[in-house]
């Protein structure tokens, strides 16, 4: 796994050809248990490493296309599975745990439920107040620059683009760690702002 901007973040990705940019998974190393957040298949390499980390307490998919290995990662590791409860009626996963809006699976991990995204509560996670981890709404196809899932995948743009400026207003966020796409590790703040400002009112 590469190490990302703090020395408790690491992460691992898998290139889709189909849409050129990678999909990323973020481990987060604590003390009380690692938070793994949309887990992809681990290589041979990332599996010891992930071991050397201290294995997984507690895994979150932050929306129902971002299944990906992390129900056979919680088996391995015995670790909970957490969901968007937006989505528990019709969840591909049995998840311990259902997150809503505001709610903090662990001390430093906020919730922030989204709507009009292509699936109903779609989650992205504040660490810390300074890291935004997001899934499919969010994200980067070149460097630098957010932009967004395009509005025929959407359920809803306006409420979409609402969802947006809601993340654009987190005033302590400097880096934004994208599903899929390029992360931005440093000055975040603006290129959300920017990504809110592009969608109007």
């Amino acid at each position: 796994m590469k190490r990302l901007h703090r020395p408790d973040l690491f992460g691992w990705s898998a290139f889709d050809e189909s849409r050129d940019l990678d999909f990323h998974s973020v481990l987060w190393r604590r003390a009380d248990g690692n938070v793994a957040i949309d887990p992809l298949p681990l290589s041979a390499h990332d599996r010891k490493h992930l071991a050397d980390l201290g294995g997984v307490a507690l895994v979150v998919v932050t929306n129902s296309d971002h299944t990906r290995a992390a129900e056979p990662l919680a088996k391995e590791c015995g670790a909970r599975l957490a969901g968007p409860a937006a989505e528990r009626a019709r969840f591909p996963l049995a998840c311990d745990l259902w997150l809503a809006d505001g709610d903090e699976p662990v001390p430093g991990l906020v919730a922030i439920a989204l709507d009009g995204s292509k699936t109903p509560g779609e989650l992205a996670l504040v660490l810390d107040r300074t890291t935004l981890v997001t899934g499919d709404l969010v994200r980067a196809h070149e460097g630098g620059r957010l932009t967004t899932l395009p509005a025929a995948k959407l359920r809803d743009p306006a409420r979409a683009a609402a969802s947006v400026r809601r993340l654009a207003a987190l005033r302590d966020v400097d880096a934004v760690l994208v599903g899929d796409g390029w992360p931005i590790f440093r000055g975040a703040g603006v290129a959300l702002r920017e990504l809110a400002e592009s969608l109007g009112r």
